[in-house]
Formats: structure tokens, C-alpha cells, sequence
């Protein structure tokens, strides 16, 4: 079956395609393209195969191709550098080999998870995405960033490793909880906020009524959201400049996240969170319309994310020390000068962050 939609993504190691479909029907003759396969392996969480599997097992049995799956944990806890010995060791008990490929079945920590394992088996096999999320179709699954975590800090130990290609099944996404539908949108409305023009009107326009997987209007949303991030990885595929901007609110997302152990928020709403905050400096720092912060706080809202948190402003300011993004002691943000016009590596102190997050708090 052919996609409904189809985005080329140019990065500078490889070209690839993000192929919507309505569902898993078109799988296997997407992967007869990269033969040969001498063998595949599902990378997935259990509860997402009891959910699939049944749609993509014929597709991968038409195959002829010996194939298994592996189970992993999801939740950001279990991402962890420490998780992928027992699924080297399971590549290499059911016989992987160097045309063997993997398939990343599942949200962004499977994606994350399962790339990481790729890069590095062997030196590096082939995988592909199969994002399950709203999340990680728009976001983690485009773009080759593949990731685990260190105790002290969130995707430490990582690499660029781009995928064969993305393979999105919009019937996934009709078993997604409210909350996973809101993490995905938050993603989608931070590209909104970097692109700025007819594609953040769009995000204006809409509401949570989108959260449906016939939508024409989330097709749109997502087209448009994996066609910025496509164009920002074609300019820059290592974040040596321009990339960075996709950290629009990820400095204070991943002290939040850290904060609170991966217990309170999923990564989207930390994102929703931090896209305040880098709009209140934004405002403060760089010029940004003031008016912008309220008509962030309007969009999240009508999107049912939140948009402020209980913690203590000094210990998220504090957390954000740890971001990867930073320069010795200097915690760097991505802010905006005007939507579409984004600018990064911008200094910001820790009391510019506490006060900034104590603002946010108060807001209703």
C-alpha cells in the first residue's frame, strides 16, 4: 500500500523518507527495499506488541525472513546505559549480524533506546523507526538523534545515527491516551513557534479536537511539523548551529524532568512547561513581544497542556546546570526574537531562570 503522505529528509550521511500510512498494511513492501535482510528484530515494550503485533506480523512473515521480537521497558527511567547489555547479548544469542535490521517499534524512549542499540551493535547495523506516538512521529524519530541516560543527566551517551527509513502507522496513535496526545502537541507547537507564519497559524487555529488519528486538520500538523524538522536536519545534521533551535524549551523541560525523577510530567508536557518560560526570557532578553506570553499560555491551553509547576524555581534553575547544551558553567537557552526567529546559545543566569519560572507559576 502506498503512503498517504511521503517527506524526504536530506541529512548530509543519508537520505531517507518519513512514509505516512493509515496503517501497518505497506510494512513489508517498504522493507523489501533495503534487501538484503539477512534478519529482523522488533525492538519494542510488551504492551505495544499485545497491541500490534497481530498488524504487522503478516506483514513481516510475507517476508520469508527470520524475524524476533526483543522486549524493552519504556518510561525515560528505564532509557538507561545501564539497560543495554541484556538486549546486546539477546542481538547476539539470536544471531544478529551486520544485514540484520532492527526495527524501533514503539515512542521516543524505544526509539531512542533501540537507535543507540544500533549505532553501536557491531559498530552499527540498520534500523528504522516505527513510531506508535504523536511525539515521536513529529519529533524523536526524524532527525537521527539516538540517545540514552547517564545518572546525572538525560541523553549523555549518544550519537547521529539517521534511520533506513520512518514508517508511521496513524492507526497507532488511536490508542493513545489523552496525556500522549498532549505530548506530541507540545512538539508540534514549538515547531509552530520556530517556523512562525502560515504554519503556526495552523497551531493557532486548532484545538484539542485534533486529537483524533482521521483528522485532516493533525495530518496537516504533522506534515508540516516533520517538514521544519526535515529542513532544519538537512542545514545542520550534527547541531553544530542551526538544530540547536529545536531545544526551544528544552533547557528547563529536561530540569524539570530531572527534578522530579521522570515521575511527574512525560517529556512533552516538560516541554509545554519550558516553552514558557523560554518566551518570558525571550520577552525579557531579546525583544520578543510581550504579548506572545500570553497567547503561548492560550495555545497550551487550548491544546489541555500545562504550563507552570510547582517546583522550587531555585532547584529548576539549579537543575538546568547539568543540560548538555551548556558551555562550561553557562546555561544556554534557545530563545525567540520573534516567532519564526529563533536565536541560540544565549547566556542566561540562574536567577534569570528562577525568576522567569517563578512568573510562570503565578500565571493562571
Amino acid at each position: 500500500m502506498n503512503p498517504i503522505r511521503e517527506v524526504q529528509i536530506r541529512a548530509f550521511s543519508k537520505e531517507y523518507k518519513v512514509q505516512i500510512h493509515p496503517d501497518f498494511r505497506g510494512l513489508g513492501e517498504t522493507i523489501k527495499r533495503f534487501y538484503p535482510v539477512s534478519s529482523i528484530f522488533i525492538l519494542t515494550e510488551r504492551k505495544l506488541s499485545g497491541l500490534f503485533s497481530k498488524f504487522y506480523e503478516s506483514e513481516l512473515s510475507g517476508l520469508g525472513i527470520p524475524h524476533h521480537e526483543i522486549y524493552i521497558k519504556g518510561g525515560e527511567k528505564n532509557k538507561h546505559i545501564l539497560r543495554t547489555a541484556e538486549v546486546y547479548n539477546k542481538l547476539i544469542e539470536l544471531g544478529a549480524d551486520r544485514k540484520s535490521l532492527i526495527l524501533a517499534l514503539g515512542g521516543g524512549v524505544v526509539g531512542d533506546f533501540a537507535g543507540f542499540i544500533a549505532s553501536t551493535f557491531q559498530r552499527g547495523i540498520r534500523f528504522a523507526q516505527i513510531p506508535t506516538t504523536l511525539l515521536a512521529s513529529v519529533d524523536s524519530s526524524v532527525g537521527g538523534k539516538v540517545a540514552v541516560n547517564a545518572d546525572l543527566g538525560k541523553n549523555m551517551i549518544g550519537s547521529f545515527y539517521q534511520p533506513e527509513f520512518v514508517y508511521l502507522p496513524l492507526i497507532a496513535l488511536s490508542t493513545l491516551p489523552k496525556r500522549e496526545w498532549r505530548c506530541g502537541m507540545a512538539e508540534i507547537v514549538k515547531h509552530g513557534l520556530l517556523s512562525g507564519g502560515e504554519y503556526l497559524e495552523k497551531v493557532r487555529s486548532n484545538d484539542k479536537s485534533v486529537y483524533d488519528h482521521t483528522s485532516p486538520e493533525l495530518l496537516e500538523l504533522i506534515v508540516g511539523s516533520i517538514l521544519y524538522k526535515a529542513n532544519i536536519v538537512s542545514q545542520d545534521e550534527r547541531e553544530t548551529g542551526l538544530r540547536k533551535v529545536l531545544n526551544l524549551g528544552h533547557t528547563t523541560a529536561h530540569a524539570i524532568e530531572s527534578l522530579t525523577n521522570y515521575r511527574r510530567y512525560s517529556h512533552g508536557e516538560a516541554v509545554s512547561i519550558g516553552l514558557l518560560t523560554a518566551i518570558i526570557l525571550s520577552a525579557e532578553k531579546q525583544g520578543l513581544d510581550i504579548a506572545w506570553i500570553e497567547a503561548l499560555k492560550k495555545i497550551l491551553k487550548a491544546y489541555d497542556l500545562p504550563y507552570h509547576d510547582k517546583s522550587k524555581s531555585t532547584q529548576v534553575a539549579k537543575h538546568t546546570l547539568h543540560d548538555k547544551k551548556n558551555v562550561g558553567n553557562s546555561v544556554r537557552f534557545v530563545l525567540l526574537q520573534s516567532p519564526g526567529n529563533p536565536i541560540w546559545d544565549i547566556p542566561i543566569e540562574l536567577e534569570e531562570i528562577a525568576s522567569a519560572f517563578r512568573k510562570q507559576k503565578k500565571m493562571d
